[in-house]
């Protein structure tokens, strides 16, 4: 049956068809762009986005096209060099079918291969936007590497765009080659098994030139190589990620990378000069020894001389390298000025007047943070919560605010956002339009508890109201805000709920992007695969799409050319709540600088799924904290500020993207209250610090001042500890300053090796300046790990945290281990919560407290601790027969009193307590606390009682 042509109609409805599905294809790609060119036009870093795109673009269609037209070219000439065609082998016959085919569509497959290649070059070649813009922009470092004497700059800038142009070379050369062989072969310039000569003149000259091209490149590479000793990875012992040259690449890699540079140069002129002679034979010769020269001098040679000259005295030929290593290591990471001072670190108390002074000393000396941000998050979620819709994030953060008097105090702080999970019912708008931002902030003393051990709030409920200055609370942008809002038209937004109701509102901010127009709202609907967003009618005039809402995210769009830090911070400034983010430069081209994994040394005992790390897989060798940005949590607002005047790579960027980076100088004071020195960063140098706090060359050979970053011993998780803000003073220090602590241990030992502390109050004259103490190796000081192995196993102590254990099935979760230096010994202070089985958040009930080799104590609050460790009183519960020290108060448990008596009377008091918090009857509540700790202590008498006259009996 014969088959009609289609009618008119029909072709019509097919091209309209075809035609539609076109232009839909290029509006899904087109979508994109235009809501990112929206996106950045409402943060009002347009010129960001412009920037880049153009750069992508010029890079793309430079590279492409001249990719493109070179192999292009290549084709054109040997189709054009090709002979004229005469009596045929057997290997041509066959070949002929494939001319022949191809023969009509000669011009388009030339045109299909072209533009192939000089898609995938273009395509490859935008990716090095970053490149390019340091290459073009790049300002000097003012510092020379010891070496060649060429300036950093060349090798963090110039060297990156030289080997990417010089790759790109060599790929050009290669398909150029490939695709020449194969025309030449297709229309018999080449020929395999044809009798005669294998090769014409003309494909013997193309093909020369193009190996000789080939060869220059590889003598450039040899030439740049050279250089490329400076930043180099290597091995050498006691020193990870070494980086640099050592006494083998000065001695022998670098006289051998010149020699190949020459014999390169001469094998590539023999190869043009076959344009003349028409003989492969000496190019072939040339290239021949080029390989041998390559395997003998340029990897036997070596081998040699590190075999026989190197490893017989290594540490004195490598002594001069090492200490170029050392302090390009130590310039690149900002550790240069770090001091290093010796510490006795156990001291150990005399008279009772000495006692008297430690006593007195260890309350000036720090403000032992208590409340530890890590563990307290469950109560603040537990307490101040207060809808479903909220949440806290896991770990809560660290700031300073001044109390009525002007004295800074350290505060746990944390922002109530929105929580999209807890939402009642779940539905579009409700997600989208209904339940659109968090409410207020929620704050408490850090070195302060309730009697009962919760937070001591400073700024608390809903809406939030205390210490903290008026201010917008609404907060639209945030760590947990990970999904877009529809906000500003007809659809009123929830505010926040209390006894009265609902309250409603609509957003008044300026962020977000107008969906009014039919084309955003199309866009958006495709970008975000919702059509809803099409057609709903709860979008209307003023409506506006947020999205892009966390301040990592926010502040990686504006500037993608930084490295974030993984925790911002909110802080209340001039009545607005702005999140901070500490931002990076970074490089991986400092010469003779070690290098380091980001995501690695950033990682520790919290970052399992509490905090993110930094830069997962980015390996660097010079960091930055060049750049404070914020992020206003209402409006979503951006400002990037400069921080290191004098970081040369901040100042490329600067130039790249002028106008996005405000100067230091417009930081208002309220702001720079709220600066601190970034955790990534102290974590990066800590990292550092452990191999490169020695400054002598054979001592940082031997290895044997090498630290380590000890475990947390609060947790199992087998990862670092993570440093600690804490407001203390160092011994050369007068007044406490907000600082950034740590501590180390001797490698693969647990006794102390070193504390380390940064000042962390950016309004601090010392700011940034990073203080060592090291501990004598042959007095053996305990380390963390031995420290809670010492509370651990002191038998008093875990009587008492079995008896708390056992009160109402609940568990003991250890807060942050302080370490303070304290007169020449170590003050180590570890507060104990207790989780209730009825309860689900932590609870403060004891504090540990250990000094020298003074018996570890665990009591009640920090005071009695520290009035017990240094001999002011006696244990709480101590029992006659014990000899507790003068004016020691005691707790005496009636003499009938058992101990499940006096447990019974602390659940009472528990469930009494309980009752009243949920009345919010806090009178009634602090009763019950008080009676709880009564009952408590009475508890921990009997027992011991209990313990003694079985232990009499016994005997």
């Amino acid at each position: 049956m014969r088959v009609g042509r289609p009618s008119r109609r029909a072709r019509t409805l097919f091209m309209t068809v075809g035609v539609l599905a076109v232009l839909a294809m290029l509006f899904v790609m087109f979508s994109g762009f235009w809501t990112d060119w929206l996106w950045y036009r409402s943060v009002k870093y347009a010129s960001v986005f412009t920037t880049t795109l153009w750069t992508k673009i010029g890079l793309f269609a430079v590279f492409g096209a001249l990719m493109a037209v070179v192999v292009g070219v290549n084709i054109w000439l040997a189709h054009r060099l090709r002979p004229p065609l005469s009596a045929m082998s057997m290997e041509q016959q066959s070949l002929d079918r494939y001319r022949m085919s191809l023969a009509p569509f000669k011009k388009w497959v030339l045109l299909a291969i072209s533009t192939v290649v000089g898609l995938v070059a273009g395509a490859s070649a935008s990716g090095e936007w970053r490149t390019w813009l340091q290459w073009i922009n790049g300002v000097p470092f003012g510092q020379k590497d010891p070496q060649f004497g060429k300036d950093v700059a060349f090798y963090a800038f110039d060297l990156p765009w030289y080997r990417f142009l010089l790759s790109f070379g060599f790929a050009a050369a290669v398909l150029c080659l490939v695709a020449a062989a194969l025309t030449h072969y297709l229309y018999g310039g080449l020929r395999l098994t044809s009798p005669g000569s294998r090769a014409t003149a003309a494909a013997t000259g193309h093909l020369s030139v193009l190996l000789g091209i080939f060869v220059s490149l590889k003598a450039i590479a040899y030439w740049l190589d050279r250089y490329g000793l400076a930043v180099k990875s290597s091995g050498l012992r006691s020193a990870d990620g070494w980086t640099g040259l050592r006494y083998v690449d000065a001695n022998a890699y670098l006289p051998a990378k010149t020699i190949l540079f020459f014999i390169a140069a001469i094998c590539a002129v023999l190869f043009f000069a076959t344009l003349w002679r028409r003989t492969w034979q000496l190019p072939v010769i040339g290239f021949g020894l080029m390989v041998l020269s390559a395997v003998l001098i340029g990897g036997l040679y070596p081998a040699i001389v590190q075999k026989f000259q190197v490893q017989p005295n290594e540490q004195a030929k490598e002594a001069p390298y090492i200490k170029q290593n050392i302090k390009a290591t130590r310039d690149a990471y900002d550790i240069q000025d770090s001091k290093v001072t010796g510490y006795k670190g156990d001291y150990q108390p005399g008279s009772k007047a000495e006692s008297q002074k430690l006593r007195d000393n260890a309350d000036t000396t720090a403000s032992m943070r208590l409340l530890d941000p890590n563990v307290v998050s469950p109560a603040f979620q537990q307490q101040q919560q207060v809808r479903g819709y909220y949440q806290f994030p896991s770990t809560l953060d660290v700031d300073r605010y001044k109390d009525k008097d002007g004295v800074e105090q350290d505060t746990v702080i944390g922002l109530r956002e929105l929580n999209i999970a807890g939402i009642p019912e779940r539905n579009w708008i409700n997600d989208h339009f209904k339940y659109t931002h968090g409410y207020g902030a929620v704050a408490a003393k850090g070195t302060e508890t309730t009697e009962g051990g919760g937070p001591k709030y400073t700024e608390s409920d809903l809406p939030s109201k205390g210490k903290l200055p008026k201010y917008e609370q609404r907060i639209y942008y945030g760590e947990k805000t990970t999904q877009y809002s529809i906000v500003g038209g007809p659809q009123k937004e929830l505010d926040y709920s209390d006894d009265s109701g609902e309250k409603s509102y609509t957003y008044q901010g300026k962020s977000g992007v107008s969906l009014a127009n039919p084309i955003n709202r199309a866009a958006y609907a495709v970008a975000f695969g919702e059509p809803q967003i099409l057609y709903s009618g709860a979008i209307g005039d003023g409506s506006k799409i947020l999205y892009n809402r966390t301040p990592k995210e926010r502040v990686e769009a504006v500037a993608p050319w930084l490295t974030i830090d993984g925790d911002a911070y909110p802080a209340v400034i001039n009545g607005r709540v702005q999140w901070i983010v500490d931002a990076y430069t970074t490089s991986n081209g400092y010469p003779y600088a070690s290098r380091t994994t980001l995501g690695d040394t950033t990682a520790d005992s919290l970052t399992n799924g509490q905090r993110a790390v930094m830069a997962q897989q980015n390996q660097v060798n010079y960091i930055r904290n060049s750049v404070k940005a914020t992020v206003d949590a209402y409006d979503g607002s951006v400002k990037l500020y400069q921080w290191d005047k004098a970081d040369p790579v901040l100042k490329t960027w600067m130039k790249s993207f002028p106008g996005t980076v405000e100067p230091r100088d417009s930081i208002s004071p309220q702001l720079m209250e709220h600066l601190r020195y970034p955790q990534d960063l102290f974590k990066v140098q800590r990292q550092l610090l452990t191999t490169y706090h020695v400054t002598d060359p054979g001592t940082f050979y031997t290895g044997s001042e090498r630290w380590q970053i000890p475990n947390d011993p609060t947790n199992k998780s087998g990862n670092s500890v993570p440093p600690y803000y804490l407001s203390m003073k160092m011994p050369d220090q007068k007044d406490q300053t907000f600082s950034l602590t740590t501590t180390f241990t001797p490698n693969k030992r647990d006794n102390l090796g070193a504390f380390m502390a940064v000042d962390a109050n950016a309004t601090s004259g010392d700011y940034g300046k990073i203080r060592i103490l090291k501990l004598p190796s042959e007095t053996p000081v305990p380390g963390p790990q031995l420290v809670q192995s010492k509370f651990n196993s002191d038998p008093q102590i875990a009587n008492e945290l079995n008896i708390l254990k056992k009160f109402g099935d609940s568990e003991i979760e250890y807060g942050n281990l302080l370490t303070v230096p304290l007169d020449g010994g170590l003050l180590y202070v570890e507060p104990v919560y207790l989780r209730g089985a009825n309860t689900n958040y932590p609870l403060l009930k004891k504090v540990l407290v250990s000094y020298g080799d003074n018996k570890p104590v665990l009591e009640n609050s920090l005071k009695d601790a520290l009035d017990v460790v240094f001999g002011k009183k006696a244990p709480s519960g101590t029992t006659p027969g014990e000899e507790p020290p003068t004016g020691g108060e005691t707790t005496q448990p009636p003499s009938d009193q058992s101990v499940q008596e006096a447990l019974n009377d602390a659940q009472k008091a528990y469930e009494a307590g309980e009752k009243a918090r949920v009345d919010g009857d806090w009178s009634a509540y602090g009763d019950a606390q008080k009676k709880l700790k009564e009952a408590l202590d009475r508890a921990a008498a009997a027992e011991k009682k209990a313990d003694k006259k079985g232990g009499g009996s016994g005997g």
